[in-house]
């Protein structure tokens, strides 16, 4: 089960990515409340871990994932208020698209509709544009 293996590695280091913003000398309001955000991810990816290893259904993770969907709405609308530079505007662009990814993830494993390969390539490209994209660019001095 190859996939739990990622799934334990990224859950891993969001985790330790929240617990340092949370508990850092100098920590402040917005860095326990960014790593409050990013538990969100911690959770699902360990959750997503742990039903591969078991073989639950994926209801309960389903339905944490609506939660986190109703979440990021206010995260949305309050980045994209906040937003001054290109930076923020994306992080809030990026909001809205996770919180129609776990929205999804609630549609397939609550509703039980086949909307399987439609999840996984919505999965891949927010992966791709979220993630890859923009680190390399940050990691190469291209954005900032």
């Amino acid at each position: 089960n190859e996939i739990g293996v990622i799934d334990i590695f990224v859950g891993s280091l969001t985790l330790l990515v929240s617990l340092y913003l949370a508990f850092a000398p100098g920590a402040d309001a917005a860095s326990i409340n960014g790593a409050a955000l990013l538990l969100l991810f911690s959770f699902t990816y360990f959750w997503v871990a742990i039903n591969r290893r078991n073989g639950a259904d994926g209801r309960g993770l389903g339905w944490f994932c609506l939660f986190v969907a109703i979440t990021a709405i206010p995260v949305t609308v309050q980045t994209l208020g906040a937003a001054t530079t290109t930076w923020g505007v994306w992080l809030g662009l990026c909001w809205l698209a996770w919180g129609v990814l776990w929205f999804l993830f609630f549609v397939l494993l609550v509703m039980k509709k086949p909307i399987a390969k439609f999840v996984g390539a919505v999965t891949v490209a927010e992966g791709v544009l979220t993630g890859w994209v923009p680190g390399y660019l940050l990691l190469n001095g291209l954005m900032k």
